[in-house]
């Protein structure tokens, strides 16, 4: 708990200062979420198996021609998130998030893709498993949703990652729909931070062993603690990343910090891991603002 603490005061640090270096850049800050779509984009569909790289991603997103034949889904995976992702960024903070509005974001997910089933919950006889976890019966995920989405509003007095940590497990241990279970519940991770005035988080696909390791120890043990640990980085990782923008520093590699300051490379990365350093990733590359 303690820990827990520590970090959100940090992050609350890090947030009062984006707000207070914020004022009149807002071209900037569109331009830096705008350039962030391709990477959440890639990482989301990574985490669920796709077989596209961030420059594939991008290319598609610039509707530009692939040197190698990609299935339409995989194209549609990408298209229809980066809509998703670009939409949130408004609608979070003029809508309150209801079962209607992750149902409206889920027909944007999966259509042309699985038109079946988009925009719709899981119906009676439809189960869905994800590894050694069968997800509830499609009876109960209304009511599920309904009570995580009241606890999460009811829980104000915490910190926002014990909430978000706690929402996202609980959302994907529900799994309320046949299919894009992952991608949605991601992106409802940072329509939550949007609209409480955070900064949207990327989970990286290089964390995914973590990630499903979260999920385990939610199912095992009802604890989120794995979960917490993983959006707090993030959170802190984007604020580092913009603030190195904002505050108009250069930005270089870590490579190059090290090699000019005469410092191990290998340490950097471990603190910049841990994210006890002002260091951030950027399209796979740990920077620093200096």
């Amino acid at each position: 708990m303690a820990k827990v603490l520590s970090v959100f005061n940090k992050i609350s640090t890090l947030r009062e200062r984006y707000y207070k270096t914020s004022t009149g850049k807002e071209a900037l800050i569109k331009l830096v979420g705008e350039t962030e779509v391709a990477e959440q984009v890639y990482n989301s569909n990574a985490i669920e198996n796709s077989t596209l790289t961030l420059e594939e991603t991008e290319k598609i997103l610039l509707q530009i021609d692939l040197d190698r034949f990609i299935s339409e889904r995989e194209i549609f995976e990408a298209k229809n998130l980066a809509r998703v992702v670009s939409y949130i960024e408004k609608r979070a903070k003029e809508q309150e998030l209801t079962l209607d509005v992750i149902l409206s974001l889920h027909k944007m997910l999966i259509s042309n893709i699985r038109d079946d089933v988009a925009g719709r919950f899981r119906t009676s006889g439809e189960y869905v498993r994800v590894g050694s976890h069968i997800a509830p019966q499609s009876e109960e995920v209304i009511g599920r949703l309904g009570k995580m989405l009241a606890e999460y509003n009811a829980s104000t007095h915490e910190n926002i990652i014990k909430r978000i940590a706690r929402l996202h497990l609980v959302f994907e241990y529900t799994h309320p729909f046949i299919d894009g279970n992952g991608r949605i519940g991601r992106v409802l991770n940072n329509y939550l931070l949007i609209r409480e005035g955070y900064v949207p988080i990327n989970i990286k696909f290089i964390d995914r062993k973590k990630y499903y390791d979260a999920f385990k120890e939610f199912d095992g043990k009802d604890r989120t603690e794995i979960m917490e640990e993983i959006v707090a980085k993030a959170l802190t990782n984007s604020y580092h990343k913009r603030l190195a923008y904002l505050e108009n520093k250069k930005i270089v590699t870590l490579i190059e910090y090290a090699k000019e300051n005469k410092i191990s490379h290998s340490n950097l990365i471990n603190k910049a891991t841990r994210q006890t350093i002002e260091a951030f990733l950027e399209r796979g590359i740990w920077k620093i603002g200096i």
